[in-house]
């Protein structure tokens, strides 16, 4: 028996861990005993020497010396008072107005917003609150589909996932042993075009359904010129404008994808807003304006965030500062944002402080349960065992990607994602990189992947955030003076149910087209190694004299 435990120990080890989770006990302590439990029957049988565990405050010390891991504070704290800076309710009162009468226009304004506050907060607890506080009554009001309304607002929170600056990005990159930088930018067109699918998706729910994603009527379209014109063909002009000057400015740079995206944008948005800014001057002294309405408010609502954005991608992107560096600069940028709003206050900072102290100190004890449990299971050779057993399915890289997924995806029901980053991650890296995948390739895969873990029922969180705020009785709209029945549980998860379809796919596309991701490392160099000489210069060097013969 104890040759076949010594023998067994990596598996039972595992299977041990599985059954603590299932039983419903924390993450953190459940990783922390299973490993010094086996540590402690390893040296009780021999298999370890006594010392064994004197290694394991070196471990603890090297979670808390981890610099990467200090971007996730600060990118917590940034998404936290950007929520309560207003930004969010702004910016979708702003794009709702603009898609105006266009059937589903209010689900495109979600999808939008969802991806600008994704690429600024970076935390997917404040993105679907938001969304589901202010976007939610708007869409019911005006006679969305329960189902449809749920599944986009849930769905655009969760985008803050796998855009950056996600926090399961930061964490995904620390446990592969790679660049955040460069985790961030292959996972850039991804999350953009994850985003374009749920834009697809509410589009032909439209086509589908006409009467499900309704526009707005007439008379709730605001900002017209005095004519009654909705001034698009402005906001278009400036638009095309902004976009020329980004194009003018980038014209001889020698940057490419995404950090070629993020510099034009910046000097696009620099243009508009002083575009903007002009036309609102202007109008202040003269009463003469050559920007509509509506062009100046998307502007003025467009550029904070975007602005942001360049402040902390745009930064890390082009090598001018580290995640932490880039966190600290757009927390600072929020607290500016936010004071600029004048919505700024002591209780807002102490709230947001007090959400990010607990964030972070439950990635830490995640972390350090998960270095008690490596450290017993490496020591039993587990990672050994987990690499030969992964290696050895059917059809190679793809035979694992296909398993590995399946296996994650079916995780995520039971585990969310910074479990499943601090679990499971370590145990597949490894094998992944034996097998020759690339592993910010392998890493954004399962970061879409992991986005499931966020909208799975019945245990997904943004379903359990979208709960939170959704009305759970019958009420009476403040606009209408109509009584509206609540949004139920079966609605949201019913709703949530195309998009994790929809992530799935995503994941396909990522596997079959990896260029999405691999143009992180640059444009090939077209220089052929073979035709390379190297001419070293011949040296003349003086006679050695060494004296004469000895005898």
């Amino acid at each position: 028996m104890t040759a076949f435990i010594i023998a067994n120990m990596a598996p039972i080890m595992f299977a041990s861990l599985v059954v603590v989770l299932l039983l419903g006990y924390p993450a953190a302590f459940s990783l922390g005993a299973v490993g010094l439990f086996y540590a402690i029957i390893g040296v009780e049988l021999g298999q370890f020497h006594p010392d064994f565990l004197q290694a394991l405050p070196e471990r603890v010390y090297g979670v808390m010396n981890n610099d990467t891991l200090l971007a996730i504070p600060f990118f917590t704290f940034m998404g936290l008072v950007l929520e309560r800076s207003g930004m969010a309710e702004d910016l979708l009162d702003t794009i709702g107005q603009l898609f105006g009468t266009i059937r589903g226009g209010l689900a495109y304004a979600v999808i939008f917003v969802g991806a600008l506050l994704a690429a600024t907060t970076g935390v997917v607890a404040a993105s679907v609150i938001s969304m589901g506080l202010i976007s939610l009554p708007i869409m019911l009001r005006y006679g969305y589909d329960r189902r449809v309304a749920a599944g986009v607002i849930a769905a655009s929170g969760t985008l803050a996932q796998i855009i950056p600056p996600s926090l399961v990005l930061i964490v995904m990159a620390d446990q592969l042993g790679k660049s955040v930088g460069d985790m961030y930018e292959g996972a850039f067109i991804p999350g953009l075009v994850l985003a374009g699918l749920y834009a697809l998706y509410a589009f032909l729910v439209s086509l589908i359904f006409p009467k499900a994603t309704p526009g707005l009527p007439k008379e709730a379209i605001g900002f017209r010129e005095e004519s009654g014109d909705r001034g698009l063909r402005s906001l278009g002009v400036l638009f095309l404008a902004s976009c020329v000057f980004g194009w003018f400015m980038m014209r001889n740079s020698e940057t490419h994808g995404a950090d070629y995206v993020v510099l034009s944008m910046f000097y696009g948005i620099i243009f508009a807003f002083a575009v903007a800014v002009l036309n609102w001057v202007i109008d202040k002294f003269t009463g003469f304006r050559f920007l509509s309405k509506m062009a100046q408010q998307t502007t003025f609502v467009m550029v904070p965030p975007l602005f942001l954005i360049f402040l902390v991608l745009g930064t890390i992107f082009i090598g001018i500062a580290t995640p932490t560096e880039g966190g600290a600069m757009g927390a600072a940028g929020a607290l500016i944002l936010g004071a600029a709003k004048r919505r700024l206050s002591w209780d807002l900072i102490r709230q947001a402080t007090e959400s990010t102290a607990k964030l972070s100190a439950f990635v830490v004890f995640i972390l350090v349960g998960a270095r008690v449990f490596s450290l017993t299971f490496y020591g039993v050779n587990g990672h050994v065992w987990v690499e030969h057993l992964l290696t050895s399915l059917p059809g190679g890289q793809v035979g694992f990607l296909i398993f590995v997924n399946v296996f994650v995806f079916v995780l995520a029901f039971f585990l969310d994602f910074f479990e499943l980053a601090f679990i499971v991650i370590p145990l597949l890296g490894p094998a992944a990189e034996h097998l020759g995948i690339d592993l910010i390739w392998f890493g954004v895969i399962l970061g879409v992947n992991m986005q499931t873990s966020f909208m799975h029922p019945p245990f997904g969180f943004a379903l359990f955030y979208l709960r939170s705020v959704a009305p759970k009785e019958r009420y009476t709209d403040r606009v209408t003076g109509k009584r509206m029945d609540p949004v139920t549980t079966g609605q949201i998860y019913w709703g949530a149910v195309p998009f994790v379809v929809i992530q799935v796919i995503m994941v396909a596309l990522v596997i079959a087209f990896p260029s999405m991701v691999m143009h992180y490392k640059g444009v090939q160099s077209n220089i052929d190694p073979n035709t390379i000489k190297i001419e070293v210069p011949q040296i003349e060097l003086p006679p050695l004299d060494l004296g004469p013969p000895s005898k």
